[in-house]
């Protein structure tokens, strides 16, 4: 036991689930009473006789667990779950912050597009207004227009929101 380390606590852990099986890895993993979310975004789909709304995963082949250290063997042990995924040879751990703003993101009215290609530097930024109010953001040049960036680290991708540039400000 390390000190000043509650093992008891639960943390956030991004999890790769096996191909287009987000949504039934997660419904396991709820059946099990492991606590997940499952990011969904509604996308208008186009076939060749129809339109429909449908809710997809934000982020492919992702979902979220919170769960303490030594539960992650039973996660693994899920059907449809793949793997944790790591950074710096660790299993990575996202903090709470990030999985609220990322809920937020998707309760608002905001534009919500994420990009695999890892995001350059840029001026730090604190949103005005909106379900993010006071969430600070990095701004980046994407197809020419302005939009700010919430980076997950651990993640290894990042989530680009639309925005008016009105409602940022420097930091």
């Amino acid at each position: 036991m390390t000190a000043g380390v509650d093992v008891a606590a639960t943390r956030w852990y991004p999890v790769y689930t096996d191909a287009r099986a987000e949504k039934k890895a997660y419904q396991a993993l709820v059946d099990k009473g492991v606590t997940a979310y499952l990011p969904l975004r509604k996308t208008l789909k186009q076939w060749a006789d129809r339109k429909k709304w449908v809710e997809e995963p934000l982020i492919r082949s992702y979902l979220f667990v919170n769960i303490k250290a030594g539960q992650q063997a039973d996660v693994l042990m899920t059907r449809g779950i793949a793997r944790f995924i790591y950074f710096s040879g660790k299993v990575a751990a996202m903090p709470d912050r990030q999985i609220e703003a990322l809920k937020l993101v998707l309760a608002g009215d905001t534009d919500v597009e994420v990009t695999e290609e890892e995001l350059k530097p840029g001026e730090k930024v604190r949103i005005k207004a909106g379900p993010l109010k006071d969430m600070e953001a990095e701004v980046v040049e994407y197809r020419s227009q302005k939009r700010l960036a919430l980076r997950f680290e651990h993640l290894g991708c990042s989530v680009i929101i639309h925005t008016a540039v009105s409602l940022i400000q420097r930091v």
